[in-house]
């Protein structure tokens, strides 16, 4: 795999997000990259309005960014709506509802563009729900379930900037999968895996495990 992950904790295009988004185009490589912005979360809510922000957000960083509004399974398996993810630099699925979201990309043509993208280097980025999704398993509304598993060994807990670490250690320790670790991300903030997972943004990141939890902060890398 020779593209890069991007985790992102929620709250995301907004003004508080745009030294962490500048690091992603940077991270690209590419003066202009091409960027999908993929509302498929939110499609219950406003998934215009979403794909619209984000393209626009972007854009104004300096990328060229573009909609992709696959709403549900069905534009997830259309063979031309999901074209245009074989050229994109930055693959970014937006927050909503995550169980929604993995309905929609569990076993579509939609995730195995993406997964070509990233194998050719793209970054497949997420935030919130698209954060929770890439992990291997996923907490939702307090039940456990089997996600898509793009990263590996992780569940990903958005939003985490008012949670009590000791807390939800404890709530973690009856639940979390054998050999799991659960990444705890602040809102307008995120991490971007390499050589190591280096956290962007304002916040910072708690990474929770058997061992405990270790907080990072913007510019720190972490291992996992």
């Amino acid at each position: 795999m020779s593209g890069r992950i991007a985790l992102v904790g929620g709250d995301e295009f907004r003004a508080s997000c745009v030294d962490m988004d500048a690091a992603l185009i940077a991270a690209s490589g590419v003066e202009r990259p091409r960027t999908l912005i993929i509302p498929t979360a939110a499609a219950q809510e406003r998934p215009e309005l979403a794909a619209a922000n984000g393209a626009r957000h972007f854009n104004a960083l300096g990328a060229d960014a573009a909609p992709l509004m696959a709403l549900n399974a069905r534009d997830a398996n259309d063979e031309v709506l999901t074209a245009a993810v074989g050229n994109a630099h930055i693959v970014y699925l937006t927050g909503g509802n995550p169980a929604y979201l993995l309905d929609a990309l569990r076993g579509s043509l939609l995730l195995d563009r993406m997964l070509r993208a990233l194998e050719g280097g793209a970054i497949l980025a997420g935030s919130s729900a698209g954060a929770m999704v890439m992990g291997q398993w996923m907490r939702f509304r307090g039940q456990w379930s089997a996600a898509l598993g793009v990263v590996p060994k992780v569940v990903v807990l958005p939003h985490h900037e008012r949670s009590d670490p000791d807390g939800v250690l404890a709530e973690l320790s009856g639940g979390l999968p054998d050999g799991a670790t659960a990444l705890g991300i602040d809102g307008a903030s995120g991490c971007i895996g390499g050589d190591g997972w280096r956290v962007l943004g304002g916040g910072a990141v708690t990474v929770y495990d058997k061992r405990g939890w270790r907080r990072f902060e913007a510019g720190e890398v972490f291992c996992i």
